[in-house]
């Protein structure tokens, strides 16, 4: 099944116009012509079927014949992950969580961070490729980067589950058998580097809990991907 992500389609939209590069891909490449279905997404929950009214390759048409809605994740999970120094490992990251289940992320610029300058951008285009290979109708929201103490301040109204993983030899308890059932949950992951003593105790000061993900010494990116799955697989 092959999946379009379009964000401004919604209950009542009737006929649409797939954009040049889109139109291009689904004559030339996938080989479609009038009467034949499409299937998109707004990314907002809902799928559309689409019939082609006219597959011009500059500009094909479609005519929604049906929609479907789908029920949202029974749980919100924003990450706060800090940038890696190779771009690829973060952008498998976000590639993974989006097929796991994720409802925000926001890149984290830390005291050890490497990297603190990101493409927006092309992240936002590796999560919908990925909520269009994986078939989601979700689209995660990808917030822009800040720096770790500004993302603690817009934390500060948070009275949900908030957690912060790190490998400091302290008194922590396992992720999974803290994690609560649906919800609202906030996890923060460090650099490769990891987080600072000092931001692990400002975390702690503004109502996070310390967690360990497991015996092993993590990647960021491996640590993130752990976490999502440890919040995806007790709501299961």
């Amino acid at each position: 099944m092959q999946l379009f992500f379009n964000p401004s389609l919604d209950s009542n939209t009737k006929e649409f116009v797939f954009d040049k590069s889109e139109s291009n891909h689904i004559v030339k490449v996938l080989r479609k012509s009038e009467g034949d279905l499409l299937n998109l997404t707004n990314g907002k929950g809902v799928f559309f079927k689409i019939l082609i009214l006219a597959s011009n390759p500059k500009k094909c048409i479609g005519k929604v014949i049906n929609l479907q809605s789908v029920d949202p994740l029974p749980y919100e999970l924003h990450v706060a992950v800090a940038p890696t120094k190779l771009n690829d490992r973060y952008e498998w990251f976000l590639e993974k969580a989006t097929e796991i289940g994720i409802t925000e992320i926001t890149p984290i610029i830390c005291d050890h961070s490497e990297r603190k300058i990101i493409n927006l951008a092309r992240f936002e285009k590796k999560i919908q490729n990925a909520m269009k290979q994986s078939l989601k109708s979700y689209l995660p929201k990808l917030n822009k980067a800040l720096k770790f103490k500004d993302f603690l301040i817009l934390q500060e109204n948070n009275t949900k589950q908030k957690f912060i993983a790190h490998c400091e030899e302290t008194n922590k308890k396992t992720l999974k058998s803290v994690l609560k059932k649906g919800g609202h949950t906030t996890i923060l992951i460090g650099p490769e580097g990891d987080f600072s003593i000092d931001e692990i105790n400002q975390s702690l000061g503004a109502g996070f809990t310390s967690v360990s993900l497991g015996k092993s010494r993590f990647r960021t990116e491996t640590a993130a991907v752990i976490a999502c799955h440890s919040v995806s697989f007790i709501n299961e």
